[in-house]
């Protein structure tokens, strides 16, 4: 069996737990990282030995901000106007970002507003 690694809570430094996702959704989507004090969690990477998470931990509210982000991110791809490619290539851009900086997964609340004023501010 693959080494697990360490996924430390941002909220209050403990260790989350590895659980599956049916823990919060009531129904099993994968594993996940579980911190049940906080609220917090994150997905784990399918097919990955380790458990990779797919982001960082996120309470109620940071994933309340992604899921709003992320809304708007996929409406610019999905428009057919950019390639999902290339509007990865913006956040990079807005938020002056590296590549494996630019997902919405491992933003912060601060980070997810600035992106989302950055993608539903009319441009003139």
């Amino acid at each position: 069996m693959a080494n697990i690694q360490t996924v430390i809570c941002p909220y209050c430094s403990k260790e989350a737990k590895l659980v599956d996702s049916s823990v919060v959704y009531r129904r099993s989507y994968g594993m996940i990282w579980y911190c049940k004090p906080c609220d917090a969690y994150v997905g784990v990477h399918k097919n990955s030995k380790d458990h990779k998470p797919m982001g960082n931990l996120a309470n109620w509210e940071l994933r309340s901000w992604r899921m709003r982000v992320h809304e708007e991110f996929d409406k610019l791809w999905r428009s057919g106007k950019i390639e999902r490619k290339e509007a990865y290539g913006l956040i990079q851009t807005l938020m002056n970002m590296t590549p494996a900086e630019a997902h919405i997964g491992k933003f912060n609340v601060e980070q997810c507003k600035r992106l989302w004023m950055a993608l539903t501010t009319p441009k003139i």
